[in-house]
């Protein structure tokens, strides 16, 4: 395939203009083989909030989609969440065994590496043109870690959000800097991606979308819920999901156990547990809830996992969600749920008014309960802004991505102004 050099320089070509590199015209991406996207997930919490946006991708005329998945998608305890990848439609084109049985930090460690090296093997396979990882998680960094000694172009997907109270903050800042294009969710995420050195024009804002307003529309009823679960739900009811958190996995154990005694508090409430991510720590937060599940099985349910459908479906059918994931921060108050966040895993993320911060202490817990169970609260997202989301997708994501391939694949330079004269080739 011919090709040439676009009349307007990019942004390398201003930086570097004695190193020419090819690039691809719109008529060679009209007539030529489709773009090869490769999309990562390592768990249930990265692949939920992208389900929209690996739609349009699969639905693109324009687009070869694979999916590779890993980690918690595989794990037995986690209940193989990769099947309701495929049951959304799907092909999973690859799986990557990486877990090991240890969750202690060595184990971990060695978890990921063994990642990279399952990963370098499905993109020699698969040979991507466009690798999109999202998140902050260790598998999705081991997934970059991998293509970049390919190289392929890596689009990132939830950067510049802080959470202080984990390891994910690590990773996830890890993942910009190897990353060639960010989507990110509001101007303060753009900004902080902005001040590590990456390229504006590389940096688009687009909010939320996972959630949009086909998510809301295909949210199964009480009835159907009940049906595809195959129990009854109260009306009276909590969502429990509750992770290690890998900065202090004691203590996380510590304010579970106060947790769980708080709950003892409303003893005319269901309760539905989810399973913990696979993380240092996880094993021990895993066994007490299963402990108290077993104990209390009258009113208390271990679903090791529900899928995205069904779990924002069991959201909006919840008084209230309590724990430490940021599914409380993100898509509880989108469909207007209150959320009691518990400890320190999502410390920097911004909150909303529905979202009641408590650092433990059984006391202090049922508190905050009970406030969230008299919380009469609005859906913060309005139809016109989940149409809108739809529109972003296919307008920023979409386009920017086809926007990536056209431009191939850049040599990664930091970014300090316009005005600088020398850039650090990276």
């Amino acid at each position: 395939m011919l090709m040439t050099r676009r009349q307007s320089p990019s942004l390398f070509e201003r930086r570097f203009p004695n190193s020419a590199r090819p690039c691809r015209q719109m008529a060679d991406l009209d007539r030529s083989q489709k773009i090869r996207v490769c999309v990562f997930t390592g768990t249930r919490a990265d692949y939920g909030p992208m389900l929209p946006v690996i739609e349009r991708l699969h639905s693109d005329p324009g687009i070869d989609l694979s999916i590779v998945a890993s980690g918690g998608h595989l794990v037995p305890d986690q209940g193989l969440t990769v099947r309701s990848i495929e049951d959304d439609g799907f092909t999973v084109t690859d799986t990557i065994d990486m877990v090991l049985a240890s969750d202690s930090p060595t184990g971990v460690a060695k978890s990921l590496g063994l990642a990279v090296i399952g990963m370098a093997e499905s993109l020699r396979r698969i040979k991507p043109d466009i690798l999109f990882v999202t998140g902050d998680r260790y598998e999705a960094l081991a997934a970059a870690v991998a293509a970049v000694t390919a190289p392929i172009t890596i689009a990132h997907f939830g950067g510049g959000q802080l959470t202080y109270g984990s390891m994910d903050e690590r990773c996830r800042h890890a993942l910009t800097k190897l990353s060639h294009l960010h989507f990110v969710f509001t101007p303060d995420d753009r900004s902080r991606v902005l001040r590590m050195g990456e390229s504006p024009e590389d940096v688009q804002v687009v909010g939320a979308v996972g959630i949009t307003r086909a998510t809301v529309d295909r949210l199964l009823d009480r009835p159907s819920l009940e049906s595809a679960l195959g129990m009854h739900l109260a009306r009276n009811l909590f969502l429990i999901t509750y992770h290690a958190a890998t900065v202090d996995s004691a203590q996380s154990v510590a304010v579970l156990g106060d947790l769980l005694a708080a709950l003892d508090n409303f003893p005319d409430v269901q309760l539905v547990f989810t399973a913990p991510n696979v993380d240092h720590g996880s094993g021990a937060i895993l066994h007490l809830i299963r402990e108290y599940t077993e104990k209390n099985a009258c009113r208390a349910t271990l679903i090791p996992s529900l899928g995205q459908r069904r779990y924002l479906s069991m959201l909006t059918h919840s008084q209230v969600v309590i724990g430490n994931s940021s599914s409380g921060i993100v898509e509880a108050p989108e469909l207007g749920t209150p959320t009691v966040n518990i400890g320190p895993r999502q410390d920097g993320r911004p909150r909303g008014p529905s979202i009641i911060d408590c650092r433990g202490g059984v006391v202090d817990i049922t508190a905050a309960i009970a406030r969230a169970q008299s919380m009469v609260i609005d859906r913060a997202a309005s139809d016109e802004v989940l149409a809108a989301r739809e529109r972003e997708i296919d307008e920023c994501v979409i386009r920017k991505l086809k926007t990536a391939y056209l431009r191939g694949s850049d040599a990664k330079i930091f970014y300090a102004g316009e005005s600088q004269t020398q850039a650090v080739q990276g």
